[in-house]
């Protein structure tokens, strides 16, 4: 059997196609299949079949698709029931994106070792999967949360098997393929930068310069910035006349690994990609960069930095930025591994062993069984004594991270998480706060476009204000403006100003404020999740816990224990000492709108929240 979802949604069973019939059917089973054998919870897969107007029936009609599924599909397919969602296996069977991922990784390896004809025939290979558009037959909701990330594979898949084939020498038979693809991808400078030397290789000098010129002006307007690092060294050889007219004639067969310009081939390179308009954050920066950066003072001793603070403040996007400049201080490479799951519940430390050990090297010694004190010590001999930078993001505690941790002190581990861990005691503390009204604006600025942000400055002010210095909601206000350039950014201020509908509207594609408070909020304690919505209507303002005590009708003491709950869960804020010098609370505003929109017994979604907020106003109204 054959599942597909690089295209449209199929089913192939002896090269024949198995009938599915609806876009909710096909999404269900692509969700299933892009889970990988990982629990997809209800709520994920009501978001991607209905997404914020689900109907009263949601769980009858989950189990109905479920049903239709391991109907059509046969005992060759198991799909298993697993609280919080559902499973599926797909034994023998093969998905087309895990052929296209393996083909890609191994393509990749083999540019590193320089077996150039090997990695084209890889990566062609990879290519040949795809089918169309990613989900192309399923709805809007898990297209757009899923086919981003995919075409992005395929694009730096594309990349990889252009450089193979320019460093065979076939530049002109690739460059009316490149001159398609710029027009494709006009934001993507690596491309832009293959097609200046195939250009260039083949006597078009001025025409390579046309299209730096080009793709400059591209960058400044869609996204205000100027040309990356790498575009404008292929433009300086260029004018210089040393860019790499003559390619090589065979390919270097694979060997040991060697080491060059400061960096092991074939090292792992796990890093997300550095976010281009990163803004702000400058003083964490240089803390986080000098604390990761090798000190002779401080030989044997670990490194390792944690970053802190609440959900939407940016924590992964600093990592990620501070990882990338201190690269060059990591010469056998970087790690990353995401400890949350996509349904926000943590990964067990297995997987990601696994993960982090296929990345360091070769699997033949990795055991089979799920034996954690197996990988723990597999994954702390290849790490040992290694330049390493170990990025370890969104932990949740010191049982998940304590395997993840190596036991010697060469390789530097960056942690993020939303409160402090005792597993990292002694560790380099950078907690967040939200941004400053300058640097929020100057991200808005940056997400939207300077010039749409320019032409509303009394808008630019309102929205920046009802974000309340949040990274994540300036960044989806911005995504918003600049996706609707023949709408003016007042209309979205306006719809902000509302406290019934802020959070509804803070929310694009898979951004969104809302989810992302989620986790937080199921990680706690059932008695403190019964009271984080009526601490949310004491009021904007700071409060010591003697008033908590009081609106919750418990001792001071008590009050406090599940204040310091919400603090530690990073739901809530200490905020200096009342005249008694005792500490006071404080809700961030977004922070505070999610938790009214809970209730009492209420189930978490949009809806829900107006409908919370709505009769709030009216029980309060004057």
């Amino acid at each position: 059997m054959e599942f597909r979802v690089l295209g449209p949604v199929e089913v192939r069973r002896d090269g024949r196609r198995v009938a599915l019939s609806g876009a909710k059917l096909h999404t269900v089973l692509a969700a299933l299949l892009v889970a990988r054998e990982e629990v997809i919870s209800d709520e994920r897969l009501c978001r991607l079949l209905w997404g914020w107007a689900p109907p009263a029936t949601v769980s009858a009609q989950l189990y109905t698709y479920v049903s239709r599924l391991r109907k059509i599909l046969g005992d060759d397919v198991l799909i298993d029931r697993r609280p919080p969602g559902y499973a599926m296996s797909i034994g023998n069977a093969t998905l087309d994106l895990n052929e296209f991922e393996k083909l890609a990784l191994g393509g990749r390896e083999a540019l590193l070792a320089e077996d150039f004809e090997k990695a084209g025939e890889l990566l062609r290979g990879a290519l040949t999967r795809w089918n169309g558009t990613p989900f192309a037959n399923a709805t809007e909701y898990l297209a757009d949360a899923e086919a981003p990330r995919l075409t992005e594979a395929r694009a730096v898949t594309l990349e990889h098997r252009i450089a193979a084939d320019l460093a065979l020498g076939r530049h002109e038979q690739i460059t009316g393929e490149l001159t398609g693809l710029v027009a494709e991808f006009p934001l993507r400078e690596r491309i832009r930068c293959q097609l200046m030397t195939a250009l260039c290789r083949s006597g078009r000098q001025a025409d390579a310069i046309h299209l730096y010129h080009h793709g400059r002006a591209v960058l400044a307007d869609e996204l205000g910035v100027n040309p990356g690092e790498e575009l404008q060294a292929t433009y300086r050889a260029l004018l210089e006349g040393t860019l790499d007219r003559r390619p090589r004639t065979a390919a270097v067969p694979a060997g040991p690994r060697r080491v060059a310009a400061g960096r092991a081939d074939g090292a792992p390179a796990m890093l997300p990609p550095d976010t281009v308009d990163f803004t702000g954050r400058e003083p964490e920066l240089e803390l986080l960069c000098r604390a990761l950066a090798p000190d002779a003072q401080s030989t044997g001793r670990p490194r390792r930095v944690l970053v802190t603070g609440m959900a939407g403040l940016g924590k992964t996007a600093l990592a990620v930025h501070a990882a990338h400049r201190c690269r060059r201080h990591f010469p056998d490479g970087q790690l990353y591994a995401d400890l949350r799951a996509p349904d926000g519940t943590p990964r067990h430390p297995t997987r990601v062993l696994r993960g982090l050990l296929r990345a360091l090297g070769p699997m033949d010694d990795v055991p089979v069984a799920e034996d954690q004190d197996q990988l723990v010590r597999l994954y702390r001999e290849r790490t040992r004594g290694k330049q390493l930078l170990i990025v370890l993001d969104n932990a949740s505690g010191a049982a998940q991270l304590g395997p993840l941790l190596p036991n010697t002190p060469e390789p530097a581990v960056l942690v993020t998480g939303r409160t402090a861990l005792p597993t990292v005691a002694g560790a380099h503390t950078v907690a967040l706060a939200p941004l400053a009204p300058r640097d929020s604006l100057e991200l808005l600025s940056a997400a939207a476009g300077p010039a749409r942000v320019a032409s509303a400055p009394g808008a630019a002010s309102s929205i920046v204000e009802h974000c309340a210095g949040l990274p994540l909601a300036l960044r989806i206000v911005g995504t918003r403006i600049a996706a609707r350039p023949h709408s003016t950014p007042d209309r979205l201020a306006g719809r902000l100003a509302d406290p019934v509908t802020r959070l509804r509207e803070l929310h694009s594609g898979d951004l969104d404020v809302h989810s992302s408070l989620l986790p937080s909020w199921r990680a706690l304690d059932a008695e403190v999740r019964s009271v984080f919505p009526a601490l949310a209507a004491l009021g904007p303002q700071p409060f010591p816990a003697a008033d908590a005590a009081m609106s919750l009708g418990l001792p001071e003491v008590e009050a406090e224990r599940l204040l310091e709950a919400l603090a530690d869960a990073a739901l809530l804020e200490v905020s200096g000492a009342d005249e008694r010098g005792q500490p006071c609370y404080l809700f961030h505003p977004l922070v505070r709108l999610f938790a009214l929109s809970l209730g009492e017994g209420a189930v978490p979604d949009r809806g829900t929240a107006a409908r919370t907020e709505h009769n709030r106003r009216l029980t309060h109204r004057p």
